[in-house]
């Protein structure tokens, strides 16, 4: 099994496409109510979808991200915690989009999939 996609909800979605856009996803679908977007490496896709109502989304999604904010500063990305050393073993970035939507970008490495307290298979 291969998680698909994620769908994060969205206010204004031309913001939103913008915003993605400059972190650096390509647009693969385009409509007035829903976009989707390719990451740079690998075949891993996301969402945004037009919300009318008000929403607030409490789910992160995590992007890995070599240099975490480095070349996304200098094309005017702001965000709320500069990359930190995080006690399980990742480094983190967290910034917003417009809509709210929290995003971290991380590093983890070989701790992604195998971190030392990693479980064995289980029946």
């Amino acid at each position: 099994m291969e998680l698909n996609q994620i769908t994060l909800p969205v206010k204004d979605m031309d913001a939103a496409v913008n915003f993605y856009l400059k972190l650096g996803f390509t647009q693969i679908v385009d409509t007035p109510h829903y976009a989707r977007f390719s990451c740079p490496e690998g075949n891993s896709t996301f969402s945004l979808s037009l919300e009318t109502e008000e929403f607030e989304n409490r789910s992160v999604i995590y992007f890995e991200h070599e240099e975490l904010c480095a070349d996304l500063s200098r094309r005017g990305i702001q965000f709320e915690q500069l990359p930190t050393e995080q006690r399980y073993l990742w480094k983190e970035a967290i910034l917003k989009d417009p809509s709210g939507n929290k995003i971290k970008l991380y590093r983890a490495g070989e701790n992604r999939l195998n971190p030392p307290w990693k479980v064995e298979k289980r029946l």
